[in-house]
């Protein structure tokens, strides 16, 4: 089963920091959107992958995150 995690930043350099370590731990970048304008990240995950996937987007100063 899957989940998509979402994070919205607070600047593009968050943003940019988080996408950075989502390529570092190895995440297809297929697995994942980036909407620029919003300031948002969107990944789809498994459920066991979920809290990395959780802990790298929170690395970075986010307003909110959810699934």
């Amino acid at each position: 089963m899957s989940a998509t995690v979402t994070a919205i930043y607070t600047s593009t350099e968050a943003m940019k920091n988080a996408v950075n370590d989502l390529w570092g731990a190895g995440i297809p970048y297929e697995n994942f959107f980036v909407d620029k304008s919003n300031l948002e990240i969107k990944v789809i995950t498994s459920m066991e992958g979920k809290p990395e996937v959780l802990e790298l987007l929170n690395r970075h100063t986010t307003k909110k995150h959810g699934t």
